[in-house]
């Protein structure tokens, strides 16, 4: 701090917070453009690594947020008078660092409330990914399985089922029921 005379206390502790609120300003400003390359980067990434990165940002947020709550009881205190004792000329620097602090204060609200909603829809966008993917799985794995159970059927010896005696009948019942479940699945799907 520059031009600053510690025989004048009150001006000395004023401006030492006005210089701590300012810095808490610059480093909202960078935590909220950390958070928007994070956010470009969750479009394409969609990994747990970047979530996680998110969450750091958040809690960070909670930490700022916290000490400026403290920083806001202190400088109320000086308001009173109580703790430091209060001349007319440093009035106009209290009020601006008041102000000052309850800026920061709704910065780091609405950037923690941004953050906390931005982690939310991407955790969901992760969660319909993945159900999209178990989605994918289960027909597959549907459809491989009839093949299995048609052959099962005519493997055993002990049944008499019908056409049982072309060894080609297998084969085209498995591909029917395949086309069909598969047919039914994917139009279910797209309803």
């Amino acid at each position: 701090m520059r031009n600053i005379q510690t025989q004048f206390r009150t001006q000395f502790v004023l401006r030492l917070m006005m210089n701590i609120t300012a810095s808490f300003l610059v480093y909202l400003k960078q935590i909220d453009k950390t958070s928007s390359a994070m956010q470009r980067k969750l479009h394409g990434a969609m990994k747990n690594h970047e979530l996680i990165q998110m969450l750091e940002l958040e809690k960070s947020l909670i930490y700022f947020s916290t000490s400026l709550k403290s920083n806001d009881v202190t400088m109320n205190k000086i308001l009173r008078g109580r703790v430091v004792k209060l001349y007319e000329e440093d009035q106009d620097l209290l009020e601006d660092v008041l102000i000052e602090l309850k800026q920061a204060q709704e910065m780091a609200s609405i950037y923690s409330g941004i953050l906390s909603g931005v982690v939310e829809a991407f955790g969901s966008v992760i969660s319909n990914n993945l159900n999209i993917v178990m989605w994918r799985l289960t027909i597959v794995t549907i459809i491989l399985a009839i093949p299995t159970m048609v052959y099962s059927f005519y493997g055993m010896n002990t049944l008499d089922l019908p056409f049982a005696e072309h060894t080609w009948f297998p084969s085209v019942l498995s591909l029917v029921l395949t086309a069909l479940v598969a047919f039914i699945l994917l139009k279910y799907k797209k309803k």
